[in-house]
């Protein structure tokens, strides 16, 4: 009896563990199905050229030179013993795709790797596919040097618009009457006018003699008056390339700073002085470096008699400029209009048009 029930027990765990395989089985599909559209497709990349897998890049070269000559749509002449891929204009020509498919794949090294992985494992399909698009669809062009020429563009751009901003700014301040006295009196005082107005061999038309005037002018302009803000002089520090080469250095230089606030300031409690006064009242003000570096020095020196890096008199100051800008508003003839328009006509009214 017990040797009749062994068997069935031996039956029973091989038909169990088949169930467990089904599933895995079932969802498995044939490599070769899947390797339709990669690479020679069904066909062995080697036989198309007719090479073996040991064969050297020369030996590659040469077989696709020789084929492609043979089988190209342009040159193709059937030959008596031509069968079967090359028998036709038709034929030949999807004969010199697959092997100019073939030569693609076996004449790059790292294609060439993973071809022949793909022949030592071919259930593992999943990967092929992965490594097969994952190499066609990848950029011809290293990013890095796509980067490198994208900064390099807006660096160029930076330079030339910030040019442009500051030539503009010294053209309007050329036509500021208190800044175009005082640049033609030092013009008058360094002779540089009486040269522009030289007589004889280097007699120039009055036309010429304006141009070299405001171009003299404008250079007095630019040596003795700071800029700053948006229209300040370009620095080649500040262009966006120089600024990514720099970042590893401000960005260790505003952790020593850092470091130094916390440990001056924070631990010894040691007394704020003007330039870290200033830094306060700017980040209270929430203004950016340029733009509070474009501010009077007079109002400067107003914010440190304020003492306005204490935040109760900064919110003081705050309210009083609230307040200022409000009586401002109120008596301004243009903000009377706006605010009567507003109240009769503005967006919370209706009103119909009679036709």
């Amino acid at each position: 009896m017990a040797a009749q029930l062994a068997p069935r027990r031996v039956a029973g765990a091989a038909g169990r563990r088949w169930l467990a395989l089904l599933p895995l089985m079932l969802l498995a599909r044939p490599a070769g199905a899947l390797l339709e559209g990669l690479y020679c497709g069904t066909r062995d990349c080697y036989e198309v050229l007719g090479v073996s897998r040991t064969a050297s890049k020369a030996e590659i070269a040469r077989a696709y030179r020789q084929l492609a000559r043979r089988y190209h749509p342009d040159r193709y002449r059937p030959e008596p013993g031509d069968e079967g891929a090359g028998r036709t204009p038709q034929s030949a020509e999807e004969a010199f795709l697959l092997v100019a498919t073939a030569y693609e794949t076996l004449k790059d090294e790292d294609t060439r790797k993973d071809y022949d992985y793909l022949l030592d494992h071919p259930e593992e399909y999943y990967s092929h596919y992965y490594h097969y698009y994952s190499r066609r669809l990848a950029p011809k062009v290293d990013v890095r040097v796509v980067i490198l020429v994208s900064v390099c563009a807006i660096s160029v751009f930076q330079f030339f618009s910030w040019w442009n901003s500051y030539n503009k700014a010294i053209s309007y301040l050329a036509t500021v009457p208190k800044y175009r006295i005082q640049a033609t009196e030092i013009a008058k005082q360094q002779g540089l006018l009486k040269k522009a107005k030289e007589k004889g061999r280097n007699k120039k038309s009055k036309e010429e003699i304006r141009d070299e005037e405001e171009n003299i002018i404008k250079n007095i302009i630019k040596s003795k008056i700071d800029i700053k803000g948006g229209y300040q002089k370009p620095q080649i520090r500040d262009l966006l390339l120089f600024q990514i080469i720099l970042a590893p250095f401000h960005l260790c230089s505003y952790i020593v700073w850092y470091c130094r606030w916390i440990y001056n300031f924070n631990i010894k409690g040691k007394e704020y002085g003007e330039e870290e006064r200033l830094y306060i009242i700017r980040k209270s003000m929430k203004m950016s470096k340029s733009q509070f570096d474009s501010l009077e020095d007079h109002q400067k020196e107003t914010f440190l008699k304020r003492e306005l890096w204490i935040k109760e008199n900064y919110e003081v100051y705050r309210q009083e400029q609230e307040e200022e800008l409000k009586k401002k508003l109120a008596n301004d003839p243009r903000w009377k209009r706006y605010r009567r328009w507003m109240k009769n006509e503005g967006p919370g009214r209706l009103t119909f048009v009679d036709d």
